[in-house]
């Protein structure tokens, strides 16, 4: 399977981490926080977290926080095929030409899925193959790049669109719990589209060498459970960690040392914990979560379109992602 384009979109709104706990500190929610509580989103956003910046789908955040499950979920409704459809035209590429779409989300849920909206604003044909992949977390990215390339080598000659989307915004939640917090202080809204074929040509990105581990055992250490009806994130101390080790695992199975590592951002401590254990500095893995926060499933391809923007001479890459499960996944790139 090869890369024909990709292109990322983000919300118009963002927010410095100082100005995200000076919204934070005007709600309701942060004052029925306890000092224990309030203490660890100033010492976050107000500290050296990692990031400068982050995208939400929404003039007024603060008003997230109020906002009820049927709000939240109208709110990704109406936003996740927007941003959506924003990431794949800045690919450039014909909607015509595309055969199947493919979308993978966590932070909504939606039925028909959100390729059904996308597929709608887009215009597409009608007998264009759709597919939504939901609950695979930060690390679905990969997984969905390899259904479009088991879609490919079942039907020869066809195009197809990838689409990781999360509006993180409409999964806002507040409560005493650490990793909650620490959760609200990461994340930011985001998405990436590819397109794929089967079509070889000169200097075009090959992908491949698809690997997946999985740790049922691990999952209740990060995972979106219901609260009161909304999304709330479990976040436990120990993931980066969980996260090197697993990575670490898929690594051993590489076929050969890439030119570059690219990793989903997980946050700053997990990104020290990869580095640690592979060796490797993810220098635009650092920059996408710099740059853009955690927007979990794209991610990794922010990461990737950035080391596509340095125009190096590059030859391989080795991706990896990881989340909610535990899984972790990744792939080879090559040219």
């Amino acid at each position: 399977m090869f890369l024909d384009a990709l292109a990322s979109a983000f919300p118009q709104s963002s927010y410095t981490q100082s100005e995200c706990l000076e919204f934070t500190r005007e709600t309701d929610a942060f004052h029925k926080l306890s000092k224990r509580g309030q203490g660890i989103l100033g010492r976050i956003l107000g500290g050296e977290s990692g990031i400068s910046k982050r995208h939400f789908s929404t003039s007024q955040p603060a008003a997230m926080f109020d906002a009820g499950a049927q709000e939240l979920n109208e709110f990704f409704e109406r936003e996740a095929p927007k941003l959506s459809v924003e990431a794949f035209l800045n690919t450039g590429v014909s909607v015509a030409e595309i055969d199947a779409l493919i979308v993978c989300t966590c932070t909504g849920y939606l039925c028909p899925g959100v390729s059904s909206h996308v597929a709608e604003q887009l215009g597409m044909r009608d007998d264009v193959y759709l597919q939504d992949i939901v609950g695979l977390g930060c690390g679905a990215a990969i997984p969905m790049m390899r259904a479009a390339e088991g879609f490919l080598a079942a039907n020869p000659g066809k195009k197809v669109a990838t689409i990781a989307v999360e509006i993180c915004s409409a999964a806002l939640y507040v409560n005493e719990d650490p990793g909650v917090l620490i959760s609200l202080c990461l994340f930011g809204d985001g998405a990436a589209a590819a397109v794929w074929s089967d079509e070889q040509s000169e200097g075009k990105w090959q992908v491949g060498g698809f690997q997946t581990v999985h740790i049922p055992e691990e999952r209740e250490k990060i995972r979106f459970v219901n609260g009161g009806g909304k999304l709330q994130n479990k976040l436990h101390k120990s993931v980066p960690g969980l996260a090197a080790d697993a990575v670490s695992v898929l690594w051993a199975k590489r076929s050969g040392d890439p030119s570059q590592v690219l990793a989903h951002t997980g946050g700053r401590d997990v990104i020290e914990a990869l580095e640690e254990k592979l060796g490797w500095s993810l220098e635009e893995t650092r920059k996408v979560l710099n740059d853009y926060g955690n927007c979990s499933s794209p991610c990794v391809l922010f990461a990737l379109e950035e080391r596509l923007k340095s125009d190096s001479s590059d030859d391989r890459y080795w991706l990896t992602s990881f989340g909610a499960g535990f899984s972790a996944h990744s792939c080879e790139m090559w040219r």
